[in-house]
């Protein structure tokens, strides 16, 4: 099963919870070979998907939003062998209200059509921050 968009139950949820802390959010990505648009438009998953990155970046930099980790998943050490990611970052938002002002807006709403074209499989991880040292546990 794929997971692109958030299921409703689980987008409630997130609403639920406090709006006025900064969010962190874990952003696992797997693209697909070929972008399925439903116009038909031909391209790669990477190229769509860089795509919704050059349509949603002004909005989410709008919004306050920052990349503050990017990396390339080479292995999975613990966990299901064939979750294999193509893409992962964390994107920090000063409050999951600009999240929320960031997939409302309509322009967002045009972009994330791109990503829905190109991901095959994703998880959205929503965090909150700990208080503390740094330390390990």
């Amino acid at each position: 099963m794929s997971h692109i968009d958030p299921e409703r139950e689980q987008f409630e949820a997130f609403k639920g919870l406090p709006r006025d802390t900064p969010i962190n959010m874990i952003n696992l990505i797997r693209l697909r070979d070929k972008a399925e648009y439903e116009d038909g438009t031909e391209a790669t998953g990477a190229k769509a998907y860089a795509t919704y990155g050059k349509t949603s970046g002004p909005i989410f930099k709008r919004v306050g939003g920052t990349i503050i980790w990017r990396g390339e998943p080479k292995l999975v050490l613990i966990g299901p062998k064939d979750e294999a990611w193509d893409l992962a970052f964390i994107a920090r938002y000063p409050n999951a209200a600009a999240f929320m002002e960031m997939v409302t807006d309509p322009e967002y709403r045009k972009a994330v059509k791109h990503r829905q074209a190109a991901v095959l499989d994703s998880r959205l991880i929503r965090c909150e921050e700990l208080g503390g040292s740094g330390e390990f546990g």
